[in-house]
């Protein structure tokens, strides 16, 4: 009896916290740094915040064909996507900056895109292991007088999404190579990457064929799907290592835009799954530690109570997204969710 009046009040609590508000801060975009000048009021630095943020929310989900959608929308648009701003005090007394954060309201976004037929992207894996290879007359350049492997992180973006890691000088990788320089297209990812066989990988081949122009063939894993794109660059009137950059810079993108289109979430079609929450009676209060847990996952839109008795609570779990990143991000929150004789069990590690 008393276990059952512990399990009401429980969900007295789980009920009162009604619709779940995600702590994860994928509509949060922190650190932008702008200029106050003496006569511009805080308000003035606010609409422009709004307007930075909102470009930078728009470059953090969105697709790169999909961004051009949103250019024509007003300020006042954007201000009312806005949950709460802040202004930080002055960074550089001497350059008269300052910092600022804004968070957007998830269930506007969401209005937002559903009205314009979008679907947009919640990356939970940043890093993806790398390996560009320079074919330049005739050579193959892997580690050593490989431009692109020796720079590749050395021109970062503030705003990068992904985290590009590239291996160590391998001799094994170097044989694997050389084995295949006369198929290096068929060089399979499992081959180069086998310590990263569950991670995202990519193998980058730069191909200078003409002084004024570079090849790409990329082939990459992501989310265990094999993807491959062949790119063209000019150089123009750029200089030659101004040109390599703008070549790492151009790949990257590349490469983040193929990571969003295998993490995309359609806002019109959510997924429910229904699921047993065993109760402990040493740990009466695992509904609400489930529910904390779950609060930190973004594409989980809510939890509802369908039914309970003193051993187990029947749970309806709405998210957006595909199953496996779902069961991902419960992973990632100590949460274990197992089909067991036609039932979904989920547990609080």
């Amino acid at each position: 009896m008393k276990l059952f009046k512990k399990i009401i009040l429980i969900l007295i609590v789980f009920f009162q916290t009604g619709n779940l508000l995600s702590k994860n801060n994928l509509f949060n975009v922190n650190n932008i740094l702008l200029e106050k000048k003496d006569n511009t009021s805080n308000a003035e630095i606010a609409n422009a915040a709004i307007k930075v943020a909102f470009k930078q929310l728009i470059k953090k989900v969105l697709l790169k064909e999909d961004m051009d959608r949103f250019s024509d929308l007003e300020l006042e648009d954007m201000k009312d996507l806005v949950v709460y701003y802040n202004i930080s005090k002055n960074l550089q007394e001497e350059n008269n900056k300052i910092s600022l954060s804004v968070t957007f309201d998830k269930d506007k976004v969401h209005d937002l895109f559903f009205k314009k037929g979008i679907l947009y992207s919640d990356i939970s894996e940043k890093e993806l292991y790398l390996l560009p290879i320079l074919l330049e007359k005739n050579e193959i350049f892997i580690f050593a007088n490989n431009y692109f492997y020796e720079n590749w992180n050395t021109f970062e973006k503030k705003d990068e999404l992904i985290e590009f890691v590239l291996p160590l000088e391998n001799i094994e990788i170097i044989q694997k190579v050389n084995q295949s320089k006369n198929n290096l297209l068929n060089l399979k990812l499992e081959n180069l990457f086998k310590e990263y066989s569950s991670k995202n990988v990519a193998l980058v081949f730069i191909e200078n064929i003409e002084s004024n122009e570079n090849k790409v063939y990329l082939r990459a894993r992501i989310q265990n799907k094999i993807l491959s794109k062949n790119l063209k660059f000019k150089k123009d009137n750029l200089e030659k290592i101004q040109f390599k950059e703008e070549i790492i810079f151009a790949i990257k993108e590349e490469i983040t835009n193929l990571i969003k289109s295998q993490n995309l979430i359609d806002i019109r079609t959510p997924s429910f799954l229904n699921v047993r929450l065993y109760l402990d009676s040493n740990k009466k209060s695992n509904l609400v530690l489930l529910n904390s847990k779950i609060e930190n996952i973004e594409s989980v839109e809510n939890l509802y109570v369908q039914q309970f008795n003193k051993n187990y609570v029947e749970l309806k779990i709405k998210y957006l997204g595909k199953l496996d990143k779902i069961m991902e991000q419960l992973k990632n929150e100590n949460i274990s969710l197992q089909f067991v004789n036609d039932q979904w069990l989920i547990k609080v590690m």
